[in-house]
């Protein structure tokens, strides 16, 4: 039996993140589950600790690194066991963890070293997302399949699996280029053009309703910025 370890980056998750340590427990049982929470306080933490469960365990950063800095942070202590697959996974039930297992048989079918549940396959399915983000974020994946020209349609969602060789090299090269969600391209870009098998798969993206929630500059800005620092890389790797 694969060991697998789920990484699970969190930030205000505490009203929740007991209910999804279930929820992925329930669908693989011997998985060990870390979770990398950023909060500004201790209420995550307090919750997993009344939890008590031998399988979860939870590391509190002193100020917000960013989603995928805690990623890359999570999987790398996760190494110091004896996984075979590493599956990062959002806190807030965006991803439905039913799918982990389907991820794992998919993996050792086809021998993949990175398999991505992707938005945009033609069998996927968003649910709950503004049109402004709807829109932002495949903008966002037109312009980077053009600059990055890795044969995957969604670079940017955090619901994926890592084989432990693609675990040792991204803990290793990446990280260097955003902490956020540019990390998740980081690793795409450095995985392809370093010969790691990847493939995709659909899914059901189901974003939770916190209100209204508008686009910032900043944030555009932060993602254009960052796929031109991951264009630069792309183009050092492919030489």
């Amino acid at each position: 039996m694969k060991k697998i370890a789920v990484v699970i980056p969190a930030y205000g998750e505490s009203t929740n993140i007991v209910e999804l340590c279930h929820e992925v427990l329930k669908h693989l049982p011997h998985t060990d589950i870390l979770i990398v929470d950023d909060s500004p306080d201790n209420l995550t933490v307090d919750v997993i600790s009344k939890l008590n469960h031998p399988q979860v365990t939870i590391k509190h950063r002193q100020t917000k690194g960013g989603r995928g800095s805690a990623v890359i942070q999570g999987i790398a202590e996760c190494l110091k066991g004896e996984y075979d697959y590493f599956i990062e996974i959002d806190a807030d039930f965006s991803h439905p963890p039913s799918q982990i297992p389907a991820l794992i048989r998919q993996a050792e079918e086809e021998n993949l070293d990175l398999l991505i549940a992707s938005r945009y396959l033609p069998d996927s399915k968003i649910l709950n997302w503004p049109l402004s983000r709807r829109i932002f974020s495949k903008c966002a994946n037109l312009i980077a399949a053009a600059l990055l020209q890795v044969p995957v349609h969604d670079y940017t969602n955090g619901f994926r699996l890592y084989s432990r060789r693609a675990a040792i090299e991204l803990t290793k090269s990446c990280g260097k280029l955003g902490s956020g969600f540019i990390a998740l391209s980081e690793i795409l870009v450095t995985l392809y053009y370093r010969k790691y098998a990847i493939g995709e798969v659909a899914t059901i993206f189901a974003n939770r309703i916190r209100g209204e929630s508008s686009l910032s500059r900043k944030e555009i800005w932060n993602a254009f910025t960052g796929l031109r620092r991951i264009y630069k890389l792309k183009r050092e790797l492919s030489k």
